[in-house]
């Protein structure tokens, strides 16, 4: 074989490697898995449209846990490191108030109401007291500040947890950390299209869309938002990612995946 054509040989077999390698996923057993398949996840807990039970409430949680579905929330930082469970970065939306969640204390926190409701913004330790291990429990962990603090405490509070739980986040730095220190924890990647992104440079768009990133947390699962889902991603599931979906708002989303994040209805708990 002539010396050019080895070249580009190897060469074209390293345009094909590199991607491949960059979004491949991280390998997961069989009994990692088995709590998380063919599962309906309440997102936000098991809150109602009319917001009389507002979402990432310990009465949604407790209405999820009681009816034996898995249950998807989110965790960040008050200003005084307590670990909340809280899904915008802003109080805005949900308790009516401008500012950030981590500007503000605990107490602080304590004085707001969800959506105009009698429920506050909960401990991430109530809500686990609430679902106490009722259905497995996926935990998506927000990118702030103080990431790494965050990655700490969650984990610790998670540690002493008696249930099935896995993390997920859009930040790969974030699965990263869990890949390092909870190697025997489901961990997975947040994704979804460009526009989802706008608030950041045209190329870390493109990354994380097409989860390019994979090589830096080697995620198990990647739970995408529904809908059309780049090449990249379909060969991340084709080499082993578990399908997950989200958010969804009718039963059909269960087709082709493997578990799926829903709202404001009341599908199967199982369908696998």
């Amino acid at each position: 074989m002539e010396k050019k054509t080895r070249n580009a040989l190897l060469l074209g077999a390293a345009v094909v490697a590199l991607p491949l390698f960059a979004i491949a996923p991280g390998r997961s057993s069989r009994r990692q898995k088995a709590p998380f398949i063919g599962r309906n996840f309440a997102h936000r807990g098991l809150h109602s449209r009319d917001k009389s039970v507002p979402e990432n409430s310990l009465e949604a949680f407790r209405l999820a846990a009681e009816n034996g579905y898995g249950i998807e929330l989110d965790v960040q930082l008050s200003r005084d490191g307590h670990v909340v469970v809280f899904h915008d970065d802003t109080l805005d939306r949900v308790c009516g108030v401008h500012g950030r969640v981590e500007e503000k204390t605990l107490e602080e926190l304590r004085e707001l109401r969800l959506c105009g409701s009698e429920y506050t913004i909960p401990l991430f330790t109530e809500v686990l007291d609430v679902i106490k291990g009722r259905g497995p429990l996926i935990v998506e962990l927000k990118t702030g500040k103080r990431n790494r603090e965050l990655c700490e405490k969650t984990y610790a509070i998670l540690e002493e947890y008696k249930g099935d739980v896995c993390v997920e986040s859009f930040n790969p730095f974030i699965v990263a950390w869990f890949r390092f220190h909870a190697k025997d924890m489901l961990r997975g990647q947040l994704a979804a299209p460009q526009e989802e992104y706008n608030m950041l440079p045209k190329i870390q768009r493109f990354l994380l869309t097409n989860t390019l990133l994979n090589f830096v947390a080697r995620p198990n699962f990647i739970a995408y938002k529904i809908g059309r889902r780049p090449l990249t991603v379909r060969l991340s599931e084709m080499m082993g990612a578990i399908k997950v979906g989200w958010t969804s708002h009718e039963p059909r989303n269960e087709k082709g995946r493997d578990a799926v994040i829903f709202e404001f209805y009341k599908p199967r708990l199982k369908y696998k």
